[in-house]
C-alpha cells in the first residue's frame, strides 16, 4: 500500500493491495526478504480468487481442504500485511519524524481514501462479492495514530484487541439488531445514500469486514514490521508464535464449543440446522443470519469475527509470512519456482480490481450464472483466473515497475510532497 523512497533498505517493503512492488526494490542481501513480502501477498490474492469463484468447500478431498483453509484466512493475510506496509510508508525501523513524518502521514491518508471510493465503486458493480478495499482504507485511518509504537507495544495492542474488540462488536450488532438507532444513522449519512449502502455501520459494524473487529489484524502486522527480519531466529520465533496463536485460536474454540453446555446446540441451531462441529475453523458451519447467540463467540469459523476467529487467523497469517520470508531468502531454486506468485503479490491490487470487473463481465454482459453459493463455475474458471494473473504480472513486471493500478495510486499521493 505504500511507496518506499530508499531503494537501498532491504527491509522497507510495502504489502497489501496497492503496495508498491518490493522485489523491484532490493539488492543482492535484501533480495529474499523483500520477495517474500510479495509471495506472501500472492498467495493472499490466490486465496480471495478461491472464495470468490472457486467450487464450493463441500467438495471435500483436497481440494476441498485447501479451500477451506483458504476461506477468511486470506483476507486475514491481507489485513496483516496491509499493517506492515503502514509501519514501511511511515518509517522502519524508526518512524519518521518531523516534515518526513507528516507527509508519510498524508500519504497514508489520500491512499486509504482512494481505496474507499474504489472499494465502493466495485461494490456497485454487484457482482455479489463483499470487496475489502473500503474497510482496508478506513481501517488504514483507524490505526495510523499508532505508527511510532515500538513492536512489543504494537504485540499489546492487537493482542488486547483479539480479547476485547469482537465482544464489543457483538454487543453493538445485538443492539442493532434490537433496536432502531442503526436505521437512524443510516438515513443520515450521507456515504450510505451516495452508495446506497449502510455507509459507516456498514463499514465499522455489519459489513463483510467490519472495522471494529479487523483492527487487530493490522496492528499484528504493524509489530511484525517493526521486527528484524533478517536478525538470527527471528522468522522462527515468528513462526513459533504464528502456530501457537493458531492453537490457541482454533483448538480453543474446539474445546470450547465442547466444554460450555449446549453452545454446539446454540451454534446448529443459528445456522438452520448447519452442524456446528466445524464451527472451530471452517465456514461449512453456515450463516446465522440476523440472530447471532451468545455462543457464537465461541466459533472460529471464517469472517465469524470472535477472538478465537481472529486469533487463529493471524497465527496462520503469521505462520505463512515466515514460510514465505524463509523460501525467498534461504531456498533460491524454490524461491525462483514461486516467482510467478511472487509476481502476483508485486501488483496485487491490479489483479484484485480486474478479478472483480472481470466476474462482473462474466455475470452481466457474458450472461453467464453470476456468483452463488458453489462458486461461479467451479475449479476450472478458478484455475483460470490464477493463470490469467500469473501471466498478467509476469508480462508487466518484466517491463514496468509499478502495476497500473499501483502507479496510479502512487500518483494520487503526490500531493503529500508539498506538505510542510
Amino acid at each position: 500500500m505504500t511507496q518506499n523512497t530508499s531503494s537501498a533498505v532491504p527491509s522497507q517493503t510495502p504489502s497489501g493491495p496497492g503496495a508498491e512492488p518490493a522485489a523491484t526494490r532490493a539488492g543482492p542481501p535484501s533480495t529474499g526478504r523483500l520477495i517474500g513480502i510479495d509471495l506472501a501477498r500472492g498467495l493472499a490474492v490466490f486465496g480471495m480468487y478461491s472464495a470468490h469463484v472457486g467450487p464450493d468447500v463441500t467438495v471435500g478431498g483436497p481440494v476441498g481442504f485447501v479451500l477451506e483453509t483458504a476461506r477468511g484466512r486470506s483476507s486475514a493475510l491481507f489485513a496483516v500485511l496491509a499493517g506492515f506496509s503502514l509501519i514501511i510508508l511511515t518509517g522502519r525501523p524508526r518512524p519518521r519524524t518531523g516534515r518526513a513524518g507528516r507527509q508519510a502521514m498524508v500519504r497514508v491518508v489520500i491512499r486509504a481514501v482512494v481505496l474507499v471510493v474504489l472499494g465502493y465503486a466495485l461494490t456497485a458493480l454487484g457482482t455479489g462479492v463483499d470487496v475489502i478495499l473500503s474497510f482496508y482504507g478506513l481501517l488504514f485511518l483507524a490505526v495510523l495514530p499508532l505508527y511510532r509504537l515500538r513492536a512489543g507495544v504494537l504485540a499489546l495492542i492487537a493482542a488486547a484487541g483479539a480479547l476485547v474488540l469482537p465482544q464489543i462488536l457483538f454487543v453493538v450488532r445485538k443492539s442493532i439488531e434490537d433496536g432502531q438507532w442503526a436505521d437512524a444513522v443510516v438515513a443520515r449519512d450521507p456515504l450510505a445514500r451516495i452508495t446506497g449502502t449502510d455507509g459507516v455501520i456498514g463499514l465499522l459494524f455489519t459489513g463483510g469486514y467490519p472495522v471494529l473487529a479487523w483492527i487487530p489484524f493490522l496492528v499484528a502486522g504493524m509489530a511484525v514490521a517493526r521486527l528484524d527480519l533478517g536478525g538470527p531466529g527471528v522468522r522462527s520465533r515468528l513462526a513459533a508464535a504464528g502456530g501457537a496463536l493458531a492453537l490457541l485460536g482454533y483448538g480453543g474454540s474446539w474445546l470450547a464449543l465442547r466444554l460450555v453446555p449446549r453452545a454446539l446446540t446454540a451454534v446448529s441451531a443459528a445456522t438452520d440446522g448447519s452442524s456446528a462441529n466445524s464451527a472451530w475453523w471452517s465456514d461449512r458451519v453456515g450463516d446465522t443470519g440476523d440472530h447471532v447467540p451468545p455462543a457464537w463467540l465461541l466459533v472460529a469459523a471464517p469472517h465469524s469475527e470472535t477472538t478465537f476467529s481472529i486469533l487463529g487467523n493471524t497465527g496462520v497469517a503469521l505462520v505463512v509470512m515466515a514460510v514465505c520470508l524463509t523460501v525467498a531468502d534461504r531456498l533460491p531454486r524454490l524461491a525462483r519456482a514461486a516467482g510467478p506468485v511472487a509476481a502476483v503479490g508485486m501488483i496485487a491490487l491490479t489483479v484484485y480490481v480486474l478479478h472483480i470487473v472481470a466476474l462482473w463481465f462474466l455475470s452481466d454482459v457474458c450472461h453467464v450464472a453470476a456468483i452463488d453459493d458453489d462458486g461461479m463455475s467451479g475449479l476450472p474458471v478458478l484455475l483460470a483466473f490464477i493463470a490469467a494473473a500469473v501471466l498478467l504480472a509476469a508480462v508487466w513486471t518484466r517491463l514496468f515497475r509499478r502495476g497500473p493500478l499501483e502507479s496510479l495510486l502512487h500518483l494520487a499521493t503526490s500531493p503529500a510532497r508539498r506538505v510542510p
